[in-house]
Parts: C-alpha cells; structure tokens; sequence
C-alpha cells in the first residue's frame, strides 16, 4: 500500500502541473473580459462571449478528444493538447494587431481546444489513479494548483491589462476618433508581450510532457468495471450519468460567472479598476481554502456526498446575500462563492464515474462537454444585466446606477444552477445505481 502511494506521487505532481497550467489560462477571463470590453467597445452580454470562446469548445471537442486519447494514449494527448493552446497563444499577436474582437475569440476558441484535450485525459486520469472513494480527494489537490495559478494568472495580467484602463476611459470620453483608435490600438497592443511568453512555455511543456513518468491506469480501470457493471449495455442505462452531467453543467456556469464577473462587476459599482483587477483572486484565495479542507477531511472524515451537499447549500445562501447586499459586501458574497464551488467538481466526478465500468470513458467525455456551461450561463448574466439595465434607464434610472442595480439583481441566475447541484448531492448521484 505504501509503495503504491509512492509510485503516484510523481504522475498526481505531474498531473498538477497540467492543472494548473490550464488553470493559469483559464482565469485569465476575469481580467479578458473588461480588458476586451474597453478594446472593443462592447456590451456586458458581447464580453462574455470571452468564456463562451473558451468553454464552447469543450461542446466540440470532448468527444474527439476522446478519441484521440484513445489513439494515441494520455501523454501523447496532453503533448498536443499543450501544443494547440500555445498556437492559441500566438493568434492573439494579429488579433491585437487588428483589434478585431473575432480573432481575439478565435485565439481563445483554439487554446479551448487544446483545453479540452488536456482536461479529457487529466480528469479521468487522476479521478482513476486511486480509490474512487478519495477520487474528491486528490481533485481537490488538483484544485489547488488550478486555483492557485489562477491567481497568479489574475495578477500578472491584471497589472499588464488593466493597469490605467480608469485613465483611458476618462480620454475616451472627450477623445477625437483618431485619438481614440491610437489609445485603443495602444491598449490591445499590450497583450502581445505576455501571450509570447506564455506560447513559448507552451510549447517547452508540450514537448517535456512526452518523457513524464505516467503510467497506464486503464487495466485497473477494467478490474472495476467487471466488479461493478454487468448487465449494462449502453450509456442510457446510467441516469445519474446525465444528472451529474446536468449538475457539472450549471456548476461551471456559475464558478465562471464567480470567477469571471467579479471584477467586471466591481467596476460596475464604481470600484476603481486598481482594486477592481484584485477581485477575482479573492474568489480563487477562498476556492483554495476550501480545496486545502477537503484534502484534509474527504474521505476520512466527511464523505464525497456530504461536502456535496454542504456546498451546494452555502451556493443558494451566498447567492441570496449577493442579491441583498451592495458595495463591497455583495462582492465580498460573489468572492465566498469560491467556498462554495471548490469542493462540487472534486465531489461530482467521482459520483458520477462511479459504476460505470467499460463506459468511463464516454461518461468522462460527456463530463467533459458539461463544462459548456461556461459558453452558456455568464453570457445570459451579461443579456440580463444588459436587459435589466435598459429597462431602468428607461424608467429615468442614472446609466452608472442602472449598470450597478442590473449587474446585482442578474446574481438571480445563481439560484436554479445551485438547486440542480443540491438535488443531485441529495438524491441524483444514486438514481439507477444498486445499494451496496
């Protein structure tokens, strides 16, 4: 036992290191998404078309990155993957150049892909490499790398987009049309120097990936799908299979739209953008503290389910505060949504892999695709806030209020995607499954 514990101490540190690469470009979105707004002059529900780019591709990509996994094997498929997304890297180089908002979405919609590729084969993966009983437990510990270079990732970025973007809007106010396109060409410009950087480690990553030490998991895989399913011939015959392909669906929705609007939202209450790019690293500080709990109590002490439940009832609470409240508070509830969300993607995969057998694979793919979610959800907050606050100003209500009072009252969205989540933590996970 121990030795075995040993021997997965390399592949568990390696398969972090993926996580927290694609956590690293993922949360970038938070600062993309006003940073894009500004460039391109565009309404809320246009500048989360930043995460539908992103986690569209999951839709179109999860089930032939399946097959290329199958093909070619997990360390050959995490080498490409890592390859594609630094060719994502590169599109933003004459996106900027053109400051044309489909190229920038392009650029994003590629480095998807390679994310879809990377998260296809690391999920299963780590989910697989253990007990699936502690399968939350060692997400959680992926978790933790996502999150925590999501941070870093918020403030380098934060710094090189969002630094004097308050000054730029005051010029653009009185600016001529000249001198509003030198100052947004000026400002798209600035994304060149870091997407350089970050397509060349890429690269370097995606070729040091092809020697990393990863054994093959599938035959234990196998071991348990004969223990577990024999009389199942399709993936129809697994209904907690599609509610927690449901659940990871809107919980995706609603980590992105925590993650990703919090700093949008800031600006929207009149805070400046120098605290503002700070916002989502709150959210992704709380999201790590709960991951660090998990790895601590799951499963020793608290079960999979339990943390579930927990977590979705602390999603419906803060949810209801975000709406209440205003200023800081309710950012303050948006970043504590972060308690919530950290623990549900640990707790979901294994739930739902579990008693699968011969049909992991296709149920890992068809998880992955949930992550659509994130396409979906933040961009009908933006159409919310978008609606809601031509209807107050409308009404006679001050632009910069309407924004705030929109942007708030959108949280509402929050509520059903927390519900769907507490259902399956409740009951949902054990619909058609034998007790055992």
């Amino acid at each position: 036992m121990g030795s075995k514990k040993n021997s997965n101490t390399i592949p568990i540190f390696i398969i972090g290191t993926m996580f927290a690469i694609f956590g690293f470009v993922t949360w970038i979105n938070g600062t993309l998404i006003p940073f894009m707004k500004t460039v391109n002059e565009l309404t809320e529900a246009q500048s989360y078309l930043v995460a539908s780019a992103s986690y569209i591709s999951f839709v179109v990509m999860a089930l032939p990155a399946s097959y290329l996994l199958n093909k070619i094997g997990y360390k050959k498929g995490m080498s490409v993957g890592l390859l594609i997304m630094a060719l994502g890297a590169l599109v933003f180089i004459p996106a900027a150049h053109a400051r044309t908002y489909w190229i920038f979405l392009l650029a994003i919609f590629i480095q998807g892909i390679g994310m879809t590729i990377l998260q296809t084969a690391a999920n299963p993966y780590i989910t697989i490499l253990g007990p699936i009983e502690s399968g939350a437990k060692r997400i959680a510990i992926m978790g933790i790398s996502n999150k925590a270079a999501g941070i870093i990732a918020n403030i380098i970025f934060g710094a090189l987009l969002l630094t004097g973007i308050d000054d730029v809007k005051e010029r653009l106010l009185t600016a001529t049309e000249s001198e509003k396109g030198a100052l947004l060409d000026t400002m798209a410009d600035s994304v060149v120097t870091p997407y350089i950087v970050m397509a060349l480690a890429l690269f370097v990553f995606g070729l040091l990936i092809r020697k990393a030490p990863l054994p093959e998991v599938e035959a234990e895989e196998s071991k348990e799908a004969t223990k577990k399913v024999t009389v199942k011939t399709h993936i129809f015959q697994f209904p907690h299979l599609w509610f927690g392909v449901l659940t990871l669906f809107v919980y995706v929705g609603a980590e992105v739209i925590a993650g990703d609007s919090i700093i949008a939202y800031g600006l929207s209450l009149g805070f400046p953008a120098e605290y503002a790019k700070y916002f989502t690293p709150f959210t992704l500080t709380a999201m790590i503290s709960m991951y660090a709990l998990g790895v601590f109590l799951i499963p020793k002490y608290i079960k999979q389910e339990k943390a579930l439940i927990i977590s979705a009832a602390l999603g419906v609470v803060f949810s209801i505060g975000i709406l209440l409240t205003t200023g800081i508070t309710s950012v303050l509830f948006v970043a504590a949504l972060g308690i919530a969300n950290a623990l549900v993607w640990p707790a979901v995969w294994p739930l739902t892999l579990d008693g699968l057998g011969k049909f992991t694979k296709t149920g890992s793919a068809l998880l992955i695709m949930a992550i659509a979610g994130g396409a979906i959800i933040p961009p009908l907050y933006g159409k919310f806030v978008d609606a809601s606050k031509h209807g107050l100003i409308t009404s006679g209500v001050l632009e910069s209020e309407a924004l705030a009072r929109a942007s708030t009252s959108s949280y509402w969205i929050l509520l059903p995607c927390y519900t769907i989540i507490l259902l399956f933590a409740l009951w949902g996970h054990r619909i058609g499954k034998k007790k055992k």
